[in-house]
């Protein structure tokens, strides 16, 4: 059976592969759905210090404390930045990488690049309201 780690978008938590989680277990899998600091169930632990390393360093902890190898690493949304960055970290523990409705960026490049300066604006727009976080 195959080992998942399931990295959800920004704004979300664990909580939405919940249904797919326990299908994927229903089949025999390990699957693994961590939360990113900051967000869901982890939102206490947000400050402005919480940036895309932060969130990939998330991921490869999990991988060392599971003791994760052969994985199938899943990304959405914003996931997708996470599990680029760990897969240029770890990619030996990584059997494939599944891209789901995301932002897959190439060397170079940020979230803010990718997405273009109206929609970075917003994000900074937000951020500011909300004391440097979002």
């Amino acid at each position: 059976m195959a080992n998942f780690v399931l990295v959800h978008g920004a704004y979300q938590g664990a909580w939405v592969y919940a249904r797919v989680a326990r299908q994927l277990r229903a089949a025999g899998h390990e699957v693994f759905t961590p939360t990113l600091t900051g967000l869901g169930e982890r939102a206490h632990l947000v400050h402005c210090g919480i940036n895309l390393d932060t969130h990939i360093q998330d991921i490869i902890n999990v991988f060392n404390y599971e003791n994760i190898t052969e994985a199938i690493l899943c990304g959405h949304s914003y996931g997708g930045m996470v599990i680029t960055g760990v897969a240029n970290a770890i990619g030996e523990r990584i059997r494939s990488l599944c891209y789901i409705d995301t932002y897959a960026p190439q060397a170079g490049q940020s979230l803010f690049s990718i997405t273009g300066a109206d929609i970075a604006h917003a994000f900074l727009d937000q951020a500011n309201e909300h004391g440097g976080v979002i």
